[in-house]
C-alpha cells in the first residue's frame, strides 16, 4: 500500500529573496481540498514564502488561471492543487490528460509549478495522499514548486554563449 512506502525527501530550498507563490485550488471535493491546501500553506510557511489561494471550479480550469496570473502578476511560482476521481465515464480521463498536459506545457514555457492535483481511484485513496500527517502531496508539490523557484533563480542572466550580442563594436565591412 502505498501509505507505508518510503520516498526521498529533498530538504527545503533556501532563499536570499522573498518569494511569493499562489495556490490555486479545485474545492469540488471540499476535504480533500482543504487537507492539500494545508499541507501547501505549511511548507510555503517553512521557507518564509508568502502566498495567495484562489479557487477554480475543476481541475481543468486550475491550468488556465495560472497562466491568467501569469501574465497578470507578480509570482514566482504556483501550487496546482485539486482531486479527480474515477467515475464511470472517460471524462476521468480527459481532465486528468489535459489538465496534467497544461500544467507541463505551462512549466515548459518556464512557470514553476508543483502540480498537486490527485488523480485517483477512489476517495480513500484521496484521503491517504491529501492528508498533512500522511503522505501529504499538498506539501509535496509547493515544495516542488519551491525547489523550481530556486532553480530558476540560480540560473537567471545566465547566457549560454552563442548567437549574436546587441550593441557590439564590431564592425562588418561589405
Amino acid at each position: 500500500m502505498a501509505a507505508s512506502e518510503e520516498h526521498t525527501v529533498l530538504p527545503a530550498p533556501e532563499f536570499d529573496a522573498p518569494v511569493k507563490v499562489l495556490i490555486v485550488v479545485s474545492p469540488y471535493y471540499s476535504d480533500i481540498a482543504a487537507d492539500l491546501v494545508k499541507g501547501a500553506k505549511a511548507a510555503l510557511e517553512s521557507v518564509g514564502a508568502t502566498y495567495e489561494v484562489v479557487e477554480m471550479p475543476g481541475a481543468l480550469e486550475i491550468p488556465t488561471a495560472i497562466g491568467i496570473s501569469d501574465r497578470g502578476s507578480n509570482f514566482d511560482g504556483y501550487v496546482a492543487l485539486g482531486c479527480v476521481i474515477r467515475g464511470e465515464t472517460t471524462h476521468y480521463e480527459t481532465v486528468c490528460n489535459d489538465s496534467s498536459r497544461a500544467l507541463q506545457m505551462l512549466g515548459l514555457s518556464g512557470l514553476c509549478i508543483g502540480n498537486g492535483i490527485l488523480t485517483v481511484e477512489n476517495k480513500q485513496q484521496a484521503e491517504v495522499r491529501a492528508d498533512p500527517d500522511g503522505q501529504n502531496k499538498g506539501g509535496g508539490a509547493a515544495m516542488a514548486a519551491l525547489h523550481l523557484i530556486a532553480l530558476a533563480r540560480k540560473w537567471a542572466g545566465t547566457s549560454k554563449g552563442i548567437g549574436f550580442k546587441p550593441g557590439g563594436t564590431d564592425t562588418i565591412i561589405a
